[in-house]
């Protein structure tokens, strides 16, 4: 039973987006199988009596017999003219006027069409209105553009109104207690889907569209797999999709634009690199047999290590010099401010967006609560704001909610760390295994040698198995996350997100880059010398650098953790739902044999494709942030990320849009001004990026050794001062005396070479007094050199990058004059519409009333 109206749809009717009497437009649809559940049954009927009686919806119900299955029923919503006016004013939506045009042209000069490039292209696209858009009023009707009530609003809106209604819409369950909203009846499996239906099919236009055929148009200007185009159709993804969707693809498009910049630079630095690593005379030095090759190396193990000559990691030498060169010094400080440059002018365009969007700066509605909120909060209070009793929830229900959140949280976090700390075990250990039993017939061969090492080795299967432990660990900490979030009840659904948002991205920022902060910052800086090494729990002693540093280990963790994610990103957001929607359609292919049913409606092709949900958004916006981060805090070891990240993003938005268009059903439309808590993270990762990356230039790269060096050795030749790198590699290593190892550390075999050496001595690197002398083994004022000039680059670097990016935030407007300019108008024409609107009223009433004396004077005169 409900009151909704069930009838039989003719064929003929099935292939259209209207009511069976092809007037009335679909804006919503809701779907159900009935298993003769009276309780799923009573609600279904409280609830569209309800939207009915109480909000004056329309309904009209498809039976099952209809359907390909022969299981799932369909409910058609429509929501008349004047409901969606009344709320279109509520909700504060803004429609266009008559007569007052826009006025807004687009600047002609070539940095500001360049920051366009990718957003929407030319302002007065197709799409964009020519008038001025004021919030709706409905005593003011006669203003706005109405000449078709079907397309005042778009569609987008439309479904905006109606989600509205389906969200605060109540019902009653078995118990007789209200409820609120359409998720809960979905979740609960009343329903088994509530969305918007597409306009057309994304291949062809239909006839009876009422928003133009605007999902084919997508599709072929934007959606297309193989499109070259880089232009979005932004105000027509707005139109369809709602403000969210769009601000997405907006900051997407900005966001890859700025990668443009950013890759010609970092890959100019990878190429100075590439043209002199062969070049520089501590490689020739190193690579020189008769200097790096007699120069003998401690054991990197204890007992199953043993002895090496300098000049076998000639190849990692030259290799660590593409990332780590000069350049890579002017890119830290390059991409310090760039990411600032990025955020303000970002900041600055989305301000820019909100009329577009049908926002208005000024707008300071307060969010409405979210169905659940209300419905878990069974006390009240008065509100001196709205003179309303709001529901709200006690100090004491909120404080165990957000203590057992905390705990959860610390708990996972706890978990990724020890997941590194075994990863780290095995780094030690698959080290120690593999230089005792590194195949003989790889030693033999002189290339395989110089490349496959027992370093290289341990690094690439490390940072393989730490990838797949970081896609486990996210999996199933999705799920935590919107249960622990689910069980705070936060008030709003931005309130939700953010919470959701700082919750996930705390714990990617761990999972993630946990790792690489390990190999940037711990590694081989903890190891001592040979006569005291350090041990992790007593047992493993800890990990040394290569002698060219850890930049090159570190540039391989980076590349094989950012360029895996992108790909596995990107097959379960396409492929995933891909396969899912095929094995949907060959579920349903049984029903096409009923002679009656020759195609799918609508409505069920529709209900075939995969579901974006409410926090579809929120995982694309979480992946570009992860991978800004990938961009901006470890840039310095990696000048080609931002080249990758370019790539990434540009395959990113056609495989978006494809799926948007395709795949998926069309999302309900949010309102969104801003990207939200995003910004905040933005900016916080891009103010780390600068510590982070002055401090790896610091004391992972031996950039700052070899300056102190060079201007610490110069030969005076004519009153001329000569500098010069020669001898950098042997004032780099200190000497051991093998008689002074440890028994535990002493190398079980010794090469056949070592027998023939004079010198009983090894070498490692530090900066530490030789053996024989009276502070032997004790760190050499070289060192304190080093550290004070480290330090001192860290200090000079950061105040330099942040003294940059205060004065490039305070020298460009959060908000574009324009903006201003058009603000102001709108709150012109509203005035004026409204004192014209005055004046009219008051004619009309002046002449009522002069039309009600002269009936009473001649009623007068006649008696």
């Amino acid at each position: 039973m409900s009151s909704s109206t069930s009838l039989t749809i003719k064929e003929d009717s099935r292939e259209t987006v209207y009511f069976s009497d092809g007037v009335r437009r679909i804006d919503y649809i809701f779907a159900f199988v009935d298993h003769d559940d009276e309780k799923k049954q009573k609600q279904r009927y409280s609830f569209e009596a309800n939207l009915q009686e109480t909000f004056h919806l329309e309904l009209e119900r498809v039976d099952k017999e209809m359907s390909l299955d022969g299981r799932t029923s369909f409910v058609k919503v429509n929501i008349p003219f004047d409901v969606a006016c009344l709320y279109a004013e509520k909700l504060q939506i803004k429609v266009e006027l008559h007569e007052v045009p826009c006025e807004e042209k687009p600047s002609g000069n070539f940095v500001q069409k360049f920051m366009r490039l990718g957003m929407g292209g030319s302002v007065q696209e197709s799409n964009e209105p020519q008038n001025l858009a004021v919030p709706f009023r409905n005593d003011l009707r006669e203003a706005f553009v109405l000449d078709n009530p079907d397309t005042f609003l778009s569609g987008a809106m439309r479904s905006r109104i109606v989600y509205h209604i389906l969200a605060r819409c109540k019902y009653l369950d078995d118990e007789s207690k209200p409820r609120f909203g359409i998720d809960r009846l979905v979740n609960n499996g009343t329903y088994t889907a509530a969305f918007t239906m597409h306009d057309s099919k994304y291949w062809q236009d239909s006839a009876d569209s009422p928003e133009d055929c605007a999902r084919a148009r997508l599709y072929q200007q934007w959606g297309r797999p193989f499109a070259c185009q880089i232009l979005q159709p932004h105000n027509l993804i707005r139109a369809y999709y709602g403000d969210k969707v769009a601000m997405y693809f907006a900051w997407l498009g900005f966001y890859t634009r700025m990668l443009f910049i950013a890759a010609i630079v970092g890959t100019i630095c990878f190429f100075y690199g590439v043209a002199n690593a062969r070049d520089t005379i501590w490689s020739k030095e190193l690579c020189d047999e008769n200097i790096g090759g007699k120069i003998i190396m401690c054991p990197q193990c204890d007992q199953q290590c043993t002895y090496w000559r300098l000049n076998t990691t000639c190849t990692a030498t030259q290799q660590s010099y593409l990332f780590d060169n000069q350049a890579t010094m002017f890119f830290s400080i390059f991409m310090g401010i760039w990411a600032t440059i990025f955020l303000e002018l970002w900041k600055r365009y989305q301000v820019s967006l909100a009329p577009h969007h049908g926002l208005s700066l000024a707008e300071q509605a307060g969010e409405r609560p979210r169905p659940e909120y209300e419905a878990l909060c069974t006390k009240h209070r008065y509100n001196p704001i709205t003179q309303e009793m709001d529901a709200y929830m006690p100090w004491y229900s909120t404080s165990w909610r957000l203590c057992t959140s905390a705990v959860t949280v610390l708990f996972w976090i706890s978990l990724v760390l020890v997941c590194i700390m075994a990863v780290i075990v095995y780094r030690l250990s698959i080290f120690f295994v593999m230089a005792s039993n590194f195949p003989k017939q790889l030693r033999k061969n002189e290339i395989v040698r110089d490349l496959i090492t027992p370093a290289m080795v341990t690094a690439l299967t490390a940072s393989c198995i730490n990838f797949v432990v970081i896609m486990i660990l996210n999996q199933l900490y999705v799920r935590v996350a919107v249960c622990i979030t689910n069980l705070e009840v936060p008030k709003t659904q931005t309130a939700y997100e953010n919470s959701l948002t700082m919750k996930m991205f705390l714990f990617q920022f761990v999972n993630y880059y946990s790792s690489i902060f390990y190999i940037a910052f711990f590694k081989g800086k903890f190891v001592g010398f040979p006569k005291d090494y350090v041990y992790l729990f007593g047992r493993w002693r800890n990990e040394e650098c290569d002698t060219s540093g850890c930049l090159m280990e570190l540039t391989t963790q980076l590349t094989i953790i950012m360029v895996g994610k992108q790909i596995w990103g990107n097959v379960q957001e396409v492929i995933l739902p891909w396969v899912m929607n095929k094995l949907r359609l060959r579920g349903s292919k049984s029903a096409l044999e009923n002679p009656n049913l020759k195609h799918k409606s609508r409505w069920e092709s529709d209900y075939r494709l995969q579901d974006l949900g409410r926090l579809g958004l929120f995982y694309e916006y979480l992946e570009m942030v992860v991978q800004f981060g990938f961009t901006t805090l470890f840039v310095v070891s990696f000048p080609l990320a931002p080249l990758l990240a370019l790539l990434n993003n540009l395959i990113e938005m056609r495989l978006d849009a494809w799926k948007f268009v395709t795949q998926y059903r069309r999302p309900t439309a949010a309102r969104a001004q801003t990207i939200g808590v995003w910004q905040q993270i933005l900016y916080g990762l891009a103010m780390l990026s600068v510590v982070t990356n002055a401090f790896i230039m610091a004391f992972t790269s031996d950039s700052i050794p070899r300056f102190v060096y060079y201007f610490s050795k110069h030969d005076t030749h004519n009153d001329t001062v000569t500098h010069t790198m020669v001898g950098y590699i042997n004032s780099s290593l200190s000497v051991f005396r093998i008689e002074d190892f440890q028994p535990w550390s002493v190398p079980n075999t010794v090469p056949y070479w070592f027998n023939n050496a004079t010198d009983l001595n090894c070498r490692y690197r530090d900066y530490r007094y030789p053996p024989g002398e009276a502070h032997q083994y004790e760190l050499t004022t070289v060192f304190w050199h080093v550290l004070a000039a480290r330090l001192a680059y860290i200090i000079i670097v950061e105040h330099l990058v942040f003294a940059a990016t205060f004065c490039v935030a305070y020298m460009i407007p959060d908000i574009p004059q324009k903006v201003l300019d058009r603000i102001k108008r709108e709150r012109h024409a509203m005035a004026r519409i409204v004192r014209e609107w005055e004046v009219q009223h008051l004619r009309h009433s002046l002449k009522v009333n002069d039309g009600e004396m002269l009936s009473d004077e001649i009623e007068v005169d006649t008696s």
